[in-house]
């Protein structure tokens, strides 16, 4: 059976939640089709999560407008959606004259792109700022901030669910045809397209490709050939949270011009630990997330330089992201986004090469999708609409006499699943039947942080896992990790 929306949006991860949450504020029938089994698996889950400030994009680029604009407009959706977030400034750091050169070009530029509070500070004022990073001077922006990337795309997507739009996932876009047929009664011409997946069809007025690294092979299905992404691999180590009190802002050296990052730094997250990276190598695969003895040590050699109290024993886990880019090794750097709809191929918006600072652009980059589809029909606000999102309740952030209150009204509080990161079962399971259906260990383990501490889930998977076997009525040979192809277990299961 052909299912009929208004847009459709191709892709479930920041950009594509952001557009999706944007669009449910208007009387349009909504989906989104996400290849992956929970948003948030590819390159929105794979960062530093940085609300990044805007310095480091070229003047006069879409790139420094969007992400300018959602910099200073961070705290309202912060709040609306009810997620941990810390405006904590920032150090670019540099040890000579060269370095000096770059950071007064990143403050010059950040200057004119209208970046709150940029400042050259000298050593003393980075031991004030930062006691334990080293630097002869650095660029400090104070607008700069952090966030938990999981917990906002998950919050963009359940907003946009509550209020009216479709999540289907594991429905990978296979073919995409134009259709002259008009579905929607309404006397004029338009266009339609009829989207094929690997779950069924689906028709609607207006496609918006926000598929991230396999957003050029969406834009040729709509007949748009123009570009190709170059997938480009950082990886990242994180330490243990007993060192997360000696970084207090993200530690950056000055990035080179011709690489495809912004240089391998230290960030904190807002749940006490600290990242290391990324690196930057081109790789042929869009899904190649290795991690390599070689850039391992890298990581450490780079950020001990910025941060001298990094020990290899302090690492906990690595993971790899990719970047989707517009400019491939031999040119390097960055290209602006791509954000358009074409004359030849109306109704089609195609949303390409969206990389840093994507995150950080996600809802004015949404906006400006709106603002084209409206361009080209009235759209009509929602009375209802709710822009407001309630978390899961965190235990752990809760005063005692909170903690307390929370046993007594419900003893699933009063048992403790993942020691490491003081996760209750009531947590658990709250996250287990959340919104948008997800049931896989890692859709659990981002919502709730479970398996995300010391032990990386050595106490507390298996109990996880009988959880979501209980609550979800599955075999064990069904249980998932993450993706269609990460089932825990095979053949024959003892159950206890």
């Amino acid at each position: 059976m052909t299912q009929i929306y208004d847009c459709i949006v191709i892709g479930g991860g920041v950009i594509g939640s952001a557009v999706a949450r944007e669009l449910s504020r208007y009387e349009l029938t909504i989906a989104v089709l996400e290849k992956e089994l929970d948003v948030c698996t590819e390159t929105s889950g794979r960062n530093s999560a940085v609300l990044h400030a805007g310095f480091n994009n070229k003047p006069g680029s879409l790139m420094a407008k969007l992400c300018v604009e959602g910099n200073t407009g961070f705290d309202r959706t912060a709040h609306e959606l009810d997620i941990p977030f810390k405006r904590t400034g920032k150090l670019v750091v540099g040890f000579d004259n060269e370095d000096l050169a770059g950071i007064t070009f990143l403050k010059d530029q950040g200057d004119q792109n209208g970046c709150p509070g940029l400042e050259l500070v000298d050593r003393d004022r980075i031991k004030s700022l930062a006691p334990n990073i080293e630097g002869n001077f650095a660029l400090y922006s104070p607008m700069t901030g952090i966030l938990n990337t999981f917990l906002y795309t998950i919050a963009l997507a359940e907003n946009a669910h509550q209020n009216g739009a479709a999540y289907f996932f594991d429905h990978e876009v296979t073919d995409i045809f134009r259709s002259g047929r008009n579905l929607s009664g309404r006397s004029e011409p338009e266009p339609e397209y009829e989207i094929q997946t690997n779950h069924g069809r689906f028709r609607t007025r207006w496609v918006i490709n926000c598929a991230g690294l396999y957003s050029d092979k969406i834009a040729r299905m709509l007949g748009n050939q123009d570009y190709t992404i170059y997938p480009c691999r950082g990886e990242y180590f994180i330490l243990d949270r007993k060192l997360g009190p000696y970084l207090t802002m993200p530690a950056y050296p000055v990035p080179n011009a011709k690489a495809g990052g912004l240089g391998i730094h230290l960030t904190p997250t807002v749940d006490g630990t600290i990242l290391i990276g990324p690196s930057a190598e081109y790789i042929d695969e869009k899904d190649d997330y290795a991690s390599t003895q070689e850039v391992s040590n890298l990581l450490i050699k780079d950020g001990a330089r910025i941060f001298p109290r990094l020990q290899a024993n302090s690492i906990i886990r690595s993971y790899t992201g990719i970047r989707p880019k517009l400019t491939g090794k031999n040119s390097g750097g960055y290209a602006d986004f791509v954000i358009e709809e074409r004359d030849i191929f109306p109704g089609a918006i195609n949303l390409i090469g969206i990389e840093s600072p994507g995150l950080t652009s996600s809802i004015p980059i949404a906006r400006l999708v709106i603002n084209m589809i409206g361009q080209k029909e009235n759209l009509r606000e929602k009375p209802d609409f709710d822009p407001h999102r309630h978390s899961l309740l965190c235990f752990r952030d809760q005063s005692r006499d909170v903690q307390r209150s929370l046993i007594q009204a419900d003893p699933d509080y009063g048992e403790i699943i993942c020691r490491c990161e003081t996760v209750t079962r009531a947590e658990i399971l709250a996250a287990i039947h959340n919104p948008l259906g997800v049931a896989t260990l890692a859709g659990i383990k981002v919502r709730t942080r479970a398996m995300m501490g010391r032990c990386q889930g050595g106490y507390c998977q298996t109990r996880i896992t009988e959880l979501l076997m209980q609550e979800k009525n599955l075999k064990p040979q069904e249980v998932l990790y993450a993706r269609k192809s990460s089932n825990m277990f095979f053949g024959r299961v003892r159950e206890i």
